[in-house]
């Protein structure tokens, strides 16, 4: 989103806790403090608490502090202080919900500011937005990416991918089960958060064909990702909407998902990608069967006309030129 405004000679001014990075030309105003647990490692009726020297809290009074200098304010945060906040800021708030609904709490402070404020709050897809009862008032901003980031490839060598962080609910056991079977080389990328997840696995199935090859920068990732013939996502819960989906058609590579959250808007079913039974191992050793049939330059098309950085920028701006003139209850 930044770079997407940045293009657009807007100012941009991104608060963020200390040791954030971004691959774009903005500036990025370090916070220090604690950082909260995440939302999706909690249960729906988790009451809301805030760490000693909370870098959130942190974040939200630098805000109140810089306000006067922009027009909108922008949260990403999946948490209940921004949305508590939003009525006794002078400037307009918009939200992106990065979640689909997880927490109860959270449930009724995005429904609050939805009434007082309708239009400012945003979601990735429609089937994000309907696991909340809120879900036909949001505003559906999809993602997008630096294309030129990103090189497409026809001929792809004999293996699969899978890309994310490696956690329970990303289901990679999944993945690792199906090419136990098809004995088609999986590459493993993301960030590796359950240390005892990935141990269980390897265990679980010690004479497949997957090798785990770190955690890389975007340049690097792709380099990777564009010579497999299949990007194979498995998510146990409803992933919001799956920057890893784009990357992959960014690339030419069909993607096999399962058939729930963002990903069932994104990939063309039988065009860029198959869209399979959910937490079926043997829907994905038939779809990686069939892989060969997709048209990887109809992926790269696909990318190329619903989320360039100029096709995003449109939907983001018009969002936050409505947010900008949304008038006080």
């Amino acid at each position: 989103m930044a770079q997407a405004l940045g293009d657009r000679q807007h100012t941009i001014h991104i608060l963020a806790p200390e040791g954030s990075h971004l691959p774009v030309a903005a500036t990025i105003e370090p916070v220090a403090g604690a950082l909260q647990v995440p939302a999706q490692h909690q249960s729906r009726e988790q009451p809301i608490t805030l760490p000693a020297n909370s870098v959130l809290a942190n974040m939200w009074a630098r805000v109140r502090q810089l306000q006067y200098q922009f027009d909108v304010i922008v949260n990403f945060s999946y948490d209940w202080l921004p949305f508590y906040l939003t009525p006794f800021l002078s400037r307009p708030v918009g939200h992106l919900v990065s979640m689909a609904s997880v927490s109860d709490v959270m449930d009724q402070a995005i429904a609050r500011v939805i009434d007082d404020y309708p239009g400012t709050i945003s979601v990735y897809t429609r089937t994000q937005a309907a696991t909340f009862p809120f879900g036909d008032r949001c505003v559906c901003l999809g993602s997008g990416l630096d294309l030129s980031l990103y090189d497409f490839c026809a001929e792809p060598e004999d293996s699969l991918c899978w890309l994310g962080r490696i956690a329970p609910e990303k289901g990679l056991e999944d993945a690792v089960a199906a090419v136990n079977v098809t004995r088609t080389p999986l590459k493993i990328m993301g960030q590796l958060q359950d240390i005892d997840y990935w141990q269980r696995i390897q265990a679980n199935y010690p004479n497949a064909p997957i090798e785990y090859l770190g955690f890389f920068s975007t340049r690097e990732m792709q380099a990777r990702l564009r010579r497999c013939r299949a990007l194979l996502l498995t998510s146990r819960w409803v992933e919001a909407f799956g920057n890893v989906v784009i990357e992959s058609l960014a690339c030419g590579v069909p993607v096999i998902a399962y058939d729930r959250g963002g990903p069932r808007e994104i990939v063309r079913d039988g065009q860029t990608g198959f869209l399979i039974t959910p937490d079926s191992v043997e829907a994905l050793i038939a779809a990686i069967g069939k892989i060969d049939q997709i048209d990887r330059a109809a992926c790269r098309q696909q990318a190329e006309q619903e989320y360039s950085l100029a096709v995003y920028g449109d939907r983001v701006e018009q969002w936050l030129q409505r947010v900008a003139v949304s008038s006080l209850p």
